[in-house]
């Protein structure tokens, strides 16, 4: 059942999930948006890292279902790990793992900004194989499937290269999520012809690489559920990624970070160089 379930996926065959993803925002979030009480609200660790009733709500939903379609996996999602971090170990075991981010840009979500999504990825042995990335409020859906590329809306996304001499534009960490050593690294990216500001919801900051309105990324954490979804969608429509030590990023942890997501090998090489304080190039 999973050896099928996995080549039906990577063989094209989203629609299941898809129809998942979509029926948990339908149930779940949507019916909360710009209608959260206070007390369904609350801090995790802090101000900028929220949760509601639709987050847990979301994961439960989606846990539920995506188990049902493949029996034999297991889910590591944000709120559950919250909850128990020893669950975040499967991503190193042999069953297929849902990485699940029910609501990413909760804060946005909070705000009644449209700008938030629903993140889901598939992946088996530190390898992410599909993912799928919705933004309910917006109608928009992006998947991606190794080795197939990567669609929004059923169109093919191609990240393309940044306009030789423009401005880059790159999201970068807030604040508040980087120790005083990233910070120094981020402050790399001032410079002469590179943007940076701050990030909204990972998810779409990724689909925004994906579809080549935004040139980079650089960010200091590394969560599984706001990275392995987008990743993908990026390296499926084109794009690279690495960590500052020239390393690829890995979904089970343990980099060396900032980290890179870009357009393509040489805006994600600048940008690397930059992070490390050394000129591109080096």
């Amino acid at each position: 059942m999973i050896e099928s379930f996995l080549e039906h996926v990577l063989d094209g065959g989203t629609t299941e999930v898809e129809e998942a993803v979509r029926k948990a925002a339908a149930a779940e979030i949507m019916p909360r948006f710009r209608r959260l009480a206070d007390h369904e609200i609350s801090e995790k660790k802090g101000p900028y890292d929220l949760v509601t009733v639709a987050d847990r709500a979301a994961e439960e939903h989606l846990t539920r279902a995506l188990t049902a379609l493949l029996p034999g996996s297991v889910v590591v999602g944000e709120e559950a790990v919250h909850a128990d971090p020893g669950l975040y170990g499967a991503l190193r075991g042999d069953a297929p793992v849902w990485i699940v981010d029910p609501v990413d840009g909760t804060r946005q979500f909070v705000h009644g900004d449209p700008g938030f999504c629903s993140l889901v990825a598939l992946a088996r042995h530190g390898e992410v194989l599909a993912s799928w990335t919705y933004a309910p409020a917006l109608g928009e859906l992006a998947v991606a499937v190794r080795g197939r590329g990567a669609t929004l809306d059923g169109r093919p996304l191609r990240c393309g290269s940044p306009t030789p001499g423009a401005v880059l534009e790159v999201a970068t960490s807030h604040p508040d999520y980087t120790t005083p050593d990233q910070k120094r690294a981020l402050l790399g990216l001032v410079t002469e012809g590179v943007r940076p500001r701050p990030c909204g919801s990972a998810g779409l900051e990724y689909l925004s690489l994906a579809r080549g309105t935004l040139d980079a990324t650089a960010f200091s954490w590394e969560l599984a559920w706001d990275h392995a979804a987008g990743l993908l969608l990026v390296a499926e429509a084109g794009g690279a990624q690495t960590t500052v030590t020239g390393e690829p990023f890995r979904i089970t942890g343990g980099n060396t970070l900032p980290f890179t997501a870009a357009r393509d090998a040489a805006t994600a090489e600048r940008i690397r160089a930059l992070l490390a304080g050394a000129p591109a190039g080096d």
